[in-house]
């Protein structure tokens, strides 16, 4: 990118908080529209595309669409609107245009009761179906207090993105904008091009299909939590099953997409580990957060001395105890989370 675009008037507008928001001040200097202007907004156009579309890759894909997009309009740009409002149009936009090729993505636990060990198959499902995992550090704020911080990752977490999958577009960007983004009604009723009453009617009614969801906020991890990720990654690396299981809750979850078979308590989940999860043992953890969780990288060995990717492990919590260990089986995914696509015998990572 070599170029900049010049209007007339700049909007300009100062970023406050996990939404950003302030009055735009209008001035009359020329817009400069400049590369590094527009990259200060990937993260958090990221996490917009992200929200909207439930997979990182699909949201990688959308955000540099749009900086292709407000590049090659750079010159076009009036400064009517802020270079913030501007990109979030385009992305919106952009957005709009892969949801109208795309079936509504979901996890295991929406498709059905839960499952026995016994039925599950090597049967799986395509990766456009499942909502995927997103790094923390892709998505929320750099800076930020800890309310703002716990509000951010509430809004990533997985149940929540794959609830904003059961609303309309235009809803969707509106609760986005609205709740999580902290916009006036009026700012997203002009980025949508509508009426303010049209945008306050959206939201309504998408509150009320979230509420029937039944979406369960979780709390910040504990230091008794932390320990708890400390034991986990132990019992797992030495496979010691007895140990898995005294981590996990009663109702513990296990999910693992792209299979779309889940389980649910503690005696299926001791069957899966001695069962068709026997190939973990020997693996490697690798520590990550993702969707405002703590987790791991899942290595397995490669039969050489060294290991390959297998899973994204992510962990809810419920008290003192495991609550939902759900795995994404893709090793595609670990670039996204900064993970090596290899680890050699004896490999410390990240490196010293």
């Amino acid at each position: 990118m070599g170029r900049t675009g010049r209007g007339r008037k700049n909007h300009r507008r100062v970023l406050s908080g996990v939404g950003g928001r302030v009055a735009a001040v209008t001035t009359t200097t020329p817009v400069d529209v400049r590369p590094e202007e527009l990259e200060q907004y990937r993260r958090e156009l990221t996490g917009y595309c992200y929200r909207m579309l439930g997979s990182s890759f699909e949201a990688d894909d959308a955000v540099q669409e749009t900086m292709v997009r407000a590049w090659r309009k750079a010159d076009g740009f009036e400064g009517r609107s802020a270079v913030r409002s501007w990109l979030y149009r385009i992305a919106h936009n952009v957005c709009l245009d892969m949801l109208r090729s795309q079936k509504r993505r979901a996890r295991p636990v929406d498709l059905g009761p839960a499952s026995r060990v016994e039925a599950f198959t090597d049967a799986k499902r395509p990766d456009y179906e499942w909502v995927g995992p997103m790094p923390d550090e892709r998505v929320l704020p750099a800076t930020a207090d800890p309310a703002e911080l716990t509000a951010a990752k509430e809004s990533v977490r997985l149940a929540f993105v794959a609830a904003l999958q059961h609303l309309p577009a235009k809803q969707r960007s509106v609760l986005i904008l609205r709740e999580v983004l902290a916009w006036q009604a009026s700012e997203v009723a002009e980025l949508l091009e509508t009426s303010v009453a049209s945008v306050n009617s959206a939201l309504q009614r998408a509150r009320a299909t979230l509420a029937a969801r039944d979406v369960e906020q979780t709390a910040p991890v504990t230091a008794d939590q932390q320990a708890l990720l400390a034991r986990y990654l132990t019992a797992f690396e030495s496979y010691d099953v007895q140990g898995l299981v005294a981590l996990l809750h009663e109702d513990a979850v296990l999910s693992m997409p792209p299979y779309e078979l889940w389980i649910q308590g503690r005696d299926e989940m001791a069957k899966w580990f001695v069962g068709p999860g026997s190939g973990c043992e020997g693996s490697r953890l690798l520590p990550i957060t993702g969707n405002g969780l703590h987790g791991f990288g899942s290595y397995r060995p490669d039969g050489h001395g060294g290991h390959d990717p297998w899973g994204i492990q992510l962990l809810e919590f419920r008290g003192d105890l495991i609550a939902a260990q759900h795995s994404f089986i893709d090793p595609a995914l670990f670039p996204e989370f900064g993970l090596p696509t290899h680890l050699d015998p004896g490999q410390v990572w990240p490196p010293e």
